[in-house]
């Protein structure tokens, strides 16, 4: 008879190991990057780990399954990565990345193309992923600092670790700042559920927000297939060198191509009478092999840093001695000096954001096109 009791206990027990943990959240994230689909999320978060399936549309379309276990303080346990391509789920991984503390050291051993890496960082136990353009790892993030008016949340990619800053700024919004990217607006519920991010008002430009459900498996196999059909997402920027001669001289301008994808651009995610770094990522450079002088400005032989204040009327191109730099930092203390530009309307949208040198006449012309706007600075040759 007693074992019969005891039977029956042991099995209320595991009936009552199978109800659904109330702490369950499943949701989604879609990240759209103007009109164009980035990333697609799929997850379940629970206070001790997080399962992710992500859809991640550039260069090409990949694949992720992400575990992320921790322990009761939210400590990092473990992390695991496998990345696979979209249209080939159970293909062999093309890259596989861990995470784990050993004494205190986080490793994080990564595996691709038969090839094992191995590297120990210093960092604090309440690490977590940064993962590039994938935005569940905020959701931890937020979720901590909801009870607080700021939190610093160390976050490792790389062979770096790196501190994000999280303030509360309304009772249903908040920020996170990246160390160098800038800083993404966010709303959030009472339980700090990432509800939508505004990433305008940095280098990154995304927009993400929360969805019930997705159905990832779809969407991979629609966006592999438009890979297929050779009409991927492609880089979210690219780069672009454009060399001519003009009167004898040699003009080399090397500079990065960001696109449109539906987005309004002068006067909106290019803001009026902010400085402007005149493409994407690194600087634009301009090199020449020969004196030109825009307006009063005499640029001798040399390569030097472009960047642009654009103005419904025109604005103005700045022309620095610093080079080398990414296009985030101008040091107004190195400008040669600043010179008018034009503003022209065009007849056709420029997706991708392009500069010109013609020659003419009497010199040349530097033309920065993109959407329906063109800005124009005449020069000559000395």
């Amino acid at each position: 008879m007693r074992c019969r009791i005891l039977l029956a206990f042991g099995l209320l027990a595991l009936g009552c190991d199978t109800t659904p943990r109330q702490d369950v959240d499943e949701a989604a994230f879609v990240t759209r990057l103007g009109a164009d689909t980035l990333a697609v999320e799929r997850f379940t978060y629970t206070p001790d780990r997080v399962e992710a399936d992500v859809v991640l549309r550039t260069p090409e379309t990949r694949r992720y399954h992400y575990v992320l276990a921790m322990d009761s303080a939210g400590h990092l346990l473990r992390f695991e990565s496998v990345e696979r391509p979209a249209g080939e789920p159970e293909a062999s991984p093309v890259r596989t990345v861990e995470a784990y503390f050993e004494g205190d050291s986080l490793i994080v051993r990564s595996v691709e193309a038969a090839q094992t890496r191995r590297r120990a960082l210093a960092a604090p136990r309440e690490v977590l992923p940064f993962l590039d353009m994938i935005h569940w790892p905020y959701e931890v993030v937020l979720r901590r600092a909801v009870s607080t008016d700021s939190l610093v949340q160390p976050l490792f990619a790389g062979n770096n670790v790196m501190a994000f800053v999280v303030r509360r700024v309304g009772l249903d919004s908040m920020t996170i700042t990246h160390p160098f990217r800038g800083t993404m607006g966010v709303r959030v519920d009472g339980a700090g559920r990432l509800l939508e991010l505004d990433a305008s008002q940095t280098t990154r430009k995304v927009h993400v927000v929360r969805r019930e459900a997705v159905d990832l498996d779809g969407l991979a196999r629609r966006f592999a297939a438009r890979d297929a059909a050779g009409a991927p997402f492609g880089p979210l920027s690219t780069r672009a060198e454009v060399q001519a001669t003009v009167h004898g001289a040699t003009i080399l301008v090397d500079h990065g191509v960001p696109y449109k994808r539906g987005r309004e651009i002068f006067g909106a995610l290019v803001p009026w009478d902010e400085v402007w770094r005149t493409g994407a990522n690194r600087a634009t450079h301009l090199t020449t092999d020969r004196t030109l002088r825009f307006g009063g400005l005499r640029v001798p032989p040399g390569t030097y840093t472009l960047f642009t204040i654009p103005r419904p009327d025109g604005g103005l191109l700045i022309i620095n001695r610093q080079t080398g730099q990414g296009g985030t930092s101008y040091d107004p203390a190195r400008d040669l000096g600043r010179v008018p530009m034009q503003r022209r309307d065009l007849d056709e949208t420029i997706e991708a954001f392009t500069i010109r040198v013609d020659e003419t006449n009497e010199g040349g012309l530097l033309r920065l096109q993109w959407d329906r706007t063109e800005f124009v600075v005449p020069f000559r040759v000395e």
